[in-house]
């Protein structure tokens, strides 16, 4: 995974992008109805039933548009709320509130949602020694926050992107001439490259997985769209040589059944691609 300090750096230029998109040269709806010296107080209220996220992010952007905002913060990152909560109040400049409302709505409807998916997929696997993941499958631009949420609803980050992590899919496996000559040729690139990244594997089929386990240094095998019965046998010939993953069209109401197979992890791009945005609104008081 990415380091604390690129983190970071990825929610900065989010932050900065997204303000410079929404304003431009200026909020000039505001600009010509508020004065500059008007300030005013505003609340972030629920207006649905999930698990709150998006606070922290939230205080960040305040601080990037006006540095004197204040925050009273009353609900934080993961908590379970429902309709009337009231997340937290913010108070200063009518028009820096104003500027920054729009960014701080859309980030928080969408992280909320994803946290909320994430808590429900935790439910589910409660009592197994699976684990949530997330995958690639986030929105261009804003991956960071999105990740950042599947944290919050307490699922587990995949890979954050293509540079930390070596993922070796079957359009990689057949562009190479196989998954032997993949995996050769992939440990002498980090050789070469001085690299020290994990390698995960795919596996389309029992036979695959067998050409994996003979090569040595498989961080994690994916066993990608096996029903449960191949996924126990997958499991059991494996047998704790690497980390084992599921994936492929796994739902909410098939997850308890794949991590009953013994997998240590499931990964779902429905966690961040199909999640509908919480109802949340900033409201003057």
């Amino acid at each position: 995974m990415i380091s604390p300090e690129q983190f970071e750096k990825e929610i900065e230029l989010i932050i900065k992008n997204a303000i410079r998109e929404d304003i431009g040269n200026g909020d000039h709806s505001s600009l010509a109805c508020i004065p500059k010296s008007a300030t005013g107080r505003a609340k972030l209220l629920v207006k649905d039933q999930g698990v709150l996220a998006g606070v922290e992010f939230a205080r960040r952007v305040f601080e990037y548009v006006d540095p004197k905002m204040k925050l009273d913060i009353r609900m934080k990152d993961g908590d379970p709320v429902k309709r009337g909560d009231i997340a937290f109040f913010v108070e200063g400049s009518s028009q820096s509130i104003l500027m920054a409302e729009r960014l701080v709505l859309n980030a928080m409807q969408r992280m909320s949602a994803i946290a909320t998916k994430t808590s429900e997929f935790v439910r589910k696997l409660e009592g197994t020694k699976t684990k949530i993941l997330d995958t690639r499958k986030t929105t261009p631009g804003i991956r960071a926050i999105e990740k950042w949420a599947v944290k919050i609803g307490g699922g587990e980050n995949h890979r954050f992107a293509l540079y930390d992590m070596i993922m070796l899919k079957d359009n990689h496996i057949d562009f190479a001439g196989g998954i032997t000559k993949a995996i050769d040729k992939t440990k002498a690139y980090l050789k070469e490259n001085d690299l020290d990244l994990k390698i995960i594997v795919e596996a389309r089929d029992m036979g695959e997985i067998r050409e994996i386990l003979k090569s040595d240094g498989i961080y994690r095998i994916l066993i990608d769209n096996f029903n449960y019965e191949d996924t126990r046998k997958a499991v059991e010939l494996i047998g704790g040589k690497c980390l084992t993953e599921s994936s492929g069209g796994i739902t909410l109401e098939t997850a308890r059944s794949y991590a009953e197979c013994g997998v240590d992890f499931i990964s779902s791009g429905a966690l961040t691609h199909s999640v509908h945005n919480l109802d949340l609104s900033l409201k003057a008081v």
